[in-house]
């Protein structure tokens, strides 16, 4: 008998969708251990394996584009257009050569984040599509005028065959989906003892003087990393080791690697320093947004031009989070003065459903389950 296997399809922009996409693959294989994952993804392994704790498959392919961006916050919208110009050409055999692989592999779900082709390989495969995310390509594209409306009406064509969407929190409506299920937060659980995290980074400061700044797997040009001596009384850590030294400020190498609670090696990911910071320092992203809002802790967000999914994320930010929201220029070109503003309260007093990965994985298991 053959296992219970799954592929999932993961959109070709950034670390987030691939983040949160291995956080859930993580629980399912919690659930059944007997399952087989496809990891289909352009994303390293390294940021794979910080998330998965079992094995896994990688099939290194991309499906979409996203946004081609320079960092975090500058995008090429020329190039955009073009590289999803040639995915559209190449449809016919991208298709044709996954349809191959799924029925070679004896793939029973394809579960997606989430790259529009994928409803159509699973469509031509015989097999169920499952989508997963809280914004979607068109929604993106459409934004963008004229020039990108016959690419956002394609992808919401291919949306609609999609068989069930797990929306996320901070979600735009998604209309293009037919069948929707709501969900709680996804992302990753720290996994590392705190105190023992503290010594090895040699962080000596509180909670409320340490500071994550996390930028995504692009990160963010021009830093102005002189404002880290304006504040040697603060902690600051960061995952980019471009920047120069100062005292004050931690740099993790992708490549530092600690054993956890039961030993194991693992890489260090934001998640696993967001307990020991009073604030965290992003750009409007789901996978941060996400993994703070699981953790309560504070989101200082900057601003984001251009990018439809940024005012959604920054609406619920204000919703359910203690915050702060800076435009670009505050945080790129003057001193800092917002570190010594209070945080904004969340205008709401409910809280978000936080148990998002556990919801899709049981899901998963239980298809899975009805298939052997």
């Amino acid at each position: 008998m053959s296992r219970p296997t799954v592929y999932l399809a993961i959109t070709n922009h950034g670390f987030g969708h691939a983040v949160r996409s291995a956080a859930i693959a993580n629980e399912i294989q919690k659930r059944c251990p007997d399952v087989l994952l496809i990891l289909v993804t352009t994303a390293p392994r390294w940021l794979l394996e910080s998330y998965l704790e079992g094995d896994f498959i990688i099939r290194p392919r991309g499906f979409d584009v996203g946004v081609v961006q320079s960092d975090s916050l500058t995008m090429d919208l020329v190039a955009t257009q073009e590289k999803w110009q040639h995915i559209r050409q190449q449809q016919r055999s991208i298709i044709a050569g996954e349809v191959n692989f799924i029925k070679q592999n004896q793939v029973n779900l394809i579960l997606a984040d989430i790259p529009p082709l994928a409803s159509l390989i699973a469509q031509a495969a015989g097999i169920p599509c499952w989508m997963m995310s809280n914004f979607g390509w068109d929604f993106i594209y459409r934004d963008w005028g004229e020039e990108f409306t016959e690419l956002a009406d394609w992808i919401s064509g291919c949306f609609n065959q999609c068989d069930r969407l797990f929306r996320f929190p901070l979600h735009e409506p998604m209309t293009a989906f037919p069948h929707q299920i709501d969900v709680g937060l996804t992302g990753g659980d720290p996994r590392f003892n705190l105190d023992d995290l503290r010594e090895k980074l040699g962080i000596i400061t509180p909670p409320e003087k340490t500071i994550l700044l996390t930028f995504g797997g692009l990160g963010l040009n021009a830093i102005p990393f002189d404002n880290f001596s304006q504040y040697s009384d603060y902690t600051f850590i960061t995952f980019d080791v471009n920047l120069p030294p100062f005292p004050n400020l931690i740099q993790v190498s992708n490549s530092l690697q600690l054993p956890d609670l039961h030993s194991h090696l693992f890489r260090l990911r934001p998640v696993d320093l967001m307990p020991l910071c009073g604030r965290v320092i992003s750009k409007p992203g789901y996978s941060t947004f996400a993994e703070a809002l699981r953790l309560d802790i504070p989101l200082v967000s900057l601003t984001r031009e251009g990018f439809a999914e940024a005012p959604i994320l920054l609406d619920w930010l204000q919703n359910y989070a203690d915050h702060q929201i800076i435009t670009a220029s505050d945080f790129l070109d003057k001193d800092w003065d917002f570190l010594h503003q209070p945080l904004q309260q969340p205008r709401l007093s409910e809280r978000l459903d936080k148990n998002g990965n556990e919801a899709i994985a049981q899901a998963v298991v239980d298809y899975l389950l009805n298939c052997v």
